[in-house]
Formats: C-alpha cells, sequence, structure tokens
C-alpha cells in the first residue's frame, strides 16, 4: 500500500477535527475549516476521478457520508454520484446490513449467486434473492457466446460482464437483496454505480465517470436494458433521441433512416434492438400483433418506458379504440390497458377500473422517470398486495410519494 501525504491545507483543521477513532470527520469543523480542507482533498491525484479538482463535490460527498457514519476514506473510496444521484458500492451496502445487526449469507459461483438476509428484528423473516448468467442476459447485460458471458462497450472494449461476471452476478444479487430486505440502512442510496450506467471494474467501482473538467472524455455507457437518454456522441454535437423520433413515424422510409443514423452514431446492440422493435410494432396490422410483441419482451425483463412505447404504438392501431376516443394521461403502460375497449366504447368501463387504469398509468411512468426498477415488490411490500389488485388512491398515493422524492420531471 502506497501512502501520500495530503498537502496542508491553508487553516489547519484544530486537533479535535478527528473522530475519537481517529478518523478524518467534518462534525467538528468551522464551515471555512471544511471548505479549504475539501479543496486541499481535491487536488490529490489520489481520488477517485469524478473528486478530482471538484472541492464541492468532495465536501458534498464528505456531508453524505457524515450522515451514513462513514469517515472521510470510507466515503470517497464507496460513494459515486451517477447521473445526478448518490450510489454505493456493493461491498458497502454489504458491511452497512451486517453493520446493523442483519444476517447476510453469500453463495457465490461461476454462473448464478445467491444472496439471503435475515433481518436482526425478525429473525423469521428471510429475503433470499438469486442472480445467474441467465437473468443477465434477459436483462440486456450481456448475451452468450460459446458458452461464456459477452459484453462490450461503444469501442468494442470487454466490460466487467464479460471479464467478472461471478463478481457481478454477486454485486446484483448483494444490491437487489439488500434494497429488498433492509433498505433503512442505505439512507437513499439505493443502487450500485453498474446499476446507474456507469462502466465499473471487477470491484463495482466507477471506471469512466462525467467531469465538469474533462469535456473530453466521452460518458460511460453499460450494457444495459434499453436505456432511457440516446446513446453518446461527442461532448460538441447535439445528442439525438432515436427511440423518441421512432416513435413518431411510421413510415417506413424514415424508420430505415433512423436506425442508420443510430448505427453510424455508435449505438449499442440494446439500442438498436429496441429500435428494431419499434419498427416491428409500427409494421404490425393488428393491435393482436403488438400484443404478442409486448408479452414477450415483458416476459423477458424489458424496460418500462419502451413497454410503454410499444404499448402506444398499440394502442393506435386498428380496433385498439374507437377511431373518436382521445387519448387522455400519460401513455398507457400495457398494451391490455390501450385495448381494454375493444371495440367496446369507453362508457362501458366501470368508473372504478377507469380510475385504477389511469392511477396505474401514472405511478408507472413516476417509476420510470425515476429509474425504479423495484417497483412491483416496493409496492407489494408497502401495501401488502400487487399494484394490479390495488385501488385508485393507493397507487396515487404511491406515486405521489416517488413524484416527491424527485421522479417527475
Amino acid at each position: 500500500m502506497t501512502v501520500t501525504t495530503l498537502p496542508a491545507p491553508r487553516t489547519a483543521p484544530p486537533a479535535h477535527a478527528a473522530t475519537p477513532g481517529g478518523a478524518l470527520s467534518l462534525a467538528h469543523m468551522s464551515p471555512r475549516e471544511a471548505w479549504e480542507f475539501c479543496a486541499s482533498l481535491a487536488e490529490t491525484p489520489l481520488l477517485p476521478d469524478a473528486y478530482r479538482k471538484q472541492p464541492a463535490s468532495v465536501l458534498w460527498a464528505m456531508e453524505y457520508g457524515r450522515a451514513l457514519g462513514l469517515d472521510v476514506v470510507t466515503t470517497i473510496t464507496t460513494i459515486h454520484v451517477i447521473k445526478g444521484k448518490p450510489t454505493q458500492s456493493a461491498d458497502l451496502m454489504l458491511g452497512r446490513a451486517r453493520s446493523a445487526g442483519h444476517r447476510v449469507r453469500i453463495k457465490s459461483e461461476r454462473t448464478r449467486c445467491v444472496v439471503s438476509v435475515q433481518r436482526a428484528d425478525d429473525p423469521d423473516d428471510e429475503t433470499s434473492v438469486e442472480w445467474t448468467l441467465d437473468d443477465a442476459v434477459t436483462a440486456r447485460l450481456c448475451e452468450m457466446r460459446d458458452g461464456r458471458p459477452y459484453a462490450r462497450d461503444q469501442k468494442n472494449q470487454p466490460t466487467a460482464w464479460e471479464k467478472y461476471p461471478r463478481a457481478m452476478l454477486r454485486a446484483r444479487a448483494i444490491a437487489e437483496a439488500v434494497r429488498i430486505a433492509c433498505p433503512e440502512v442505505l439512507h437513499g442510496a439505493i443502487y450500485t454505480p453498474e446499476e446507474m450506467g456507469a462502466v465499473v471494474d471487477q470491484e463495482g467501482q466507477p471506471v469512466i465517470v462525467e467531469r465538469a473538467d474533462a469535456p473530453q472524455m466521452t460518458t460511460a455507457t453499460v450494457v444495459q436494458s434499453t436505456p432511457n437518454t440516446p446513446p453518446a456522441t461527442a461532448p460538441q454535437q447535439e445528442r439525438r433521441d432515436y427511440l423518441a423520433e421512432a416513435l413518431a413515424t411510421a413510415d417506413a422510409e424514415a424508420l430505415a433512416a433512423i436506425r442508420a443514423a443510430a448505427v453510424a452514431d455508435g449505438a449499442p446492440e440494446h439500442y438498436l434492438a429496441a429500435l428494431d422493435d419499434i419498427r416491428t410494432a409500427h409494421a404490425a396490422e393488428t393491435v393482436e400483433d403488438v400484443r404478442r410483441l409486448y408479452d414477450e419482451r415483458k416476459a423477458q425483463g424489458e424496460t418500462a418506458e419502451q413497454l410503454a412505447r410499444l404499448a402506444h404504438i398499440g394502442g393506435n392501431k386498428p380496433a385498439a379504440r374507437p377511431r373518436n376516443e382521445e387519448p387522455t394521461g400519460p401513455a398507457p403502460h400495457s398494451v391490455s390497458d390501450a385495448v381494454a375497449a375493444e371495440p367496446t366504447a369507453p362508457a362501458a368501463v366501470p368508473d372504478a377500473e377507469r380510475a385504477a387504469v389511469e392511477a396505474e398509468n401514472r405511478l408507472r411512468l413516476a417509476a420510470s422517470r425515476a429509474n425504479l426498477p423495484t417497483l412491483d415488490a416496493d409496492f407489494e411490500r408497502v401495501y401488502g398486495l400487487p399494484i394490479e389488485q390495488a385501488t385508485a388512491q393507493q397507487l396515487n398515493a404511491f406515486a405521489e410519494r416517488i413524484e416527491a422524492a424527485g421522479g417527475a420531471q
């Protein structure tokens, strides 16, 4: 291990600025002392890339870590801000769960990992989560070629899913198990950097992150289910949302041109697959064809936003709804919602059922915007019943909680 002495701040913190255990903390620093300390710390090349020459980011991270009871070194090396949201490494999630007294057991193999969490306050409550390579393929995190995982970035370089599949399965299983069993230990940082789209190494640390002082660096992209934003392009070039463009037109030639432009822009395979599904849905003659495509993609773990795109296309097919009916509210989140009135007029649907459908649309749209992939499990844990059986009042209440937390855009 190499130890590097940090440059001394212009005004040294008082001797009591350290915690009883000797770890640095902001708890006893004045605002000026804290800022000068962070400014000095930001100059060291030992910091993760996101914090170098970014004293404000260092200060924010340290304050967040202090709220979690973490020392400076642990905070800087395990808390990362990805797309404006704090994330934790899977190992930090594991450590916090065990520090809280919860019992965590991990069984890791080459192609699968099982994580079981037994709550300290309820030993009979045990959560078990399994992640396999089949799950990773379904989530479009990687492919299987010659019996081995295959996942490449935009430069055709192997990602962690190809090089360290065992470690990635372990990280995914830990993060999901802790989120479900004891979310209170996460204090809002409920995702790992990799889950938020960062390219990570074997330890789950971001390899490339967005930097305000390094515009020449390309934004990181990970092989994941359909992204919410178009693929990265050069910083000076305006990004095109090819998925939105494809959704807006049913013209075959225009769709082919959009796909060709996405290919030229370096779009990854999963993004092109989403474009192909939109083209297929536009080309379908009946709503039943779109329904089948929707059901197939839902079973494969497609994202809520992509499912909503397919539902929107299906809702405009012949017999999906009366021609004189104007769509209301957000885009339908399932094809069954979009075609529920085939060919029955809207008045035939009971008011309570219509309200529940609209509330579910609102809830799923809010969850999609908040990047909340565990919506169904979270809702059932809170209300004790699946979303499909909930009332409009319960659905709207949960949607309001997500929107209040920053899900609405």
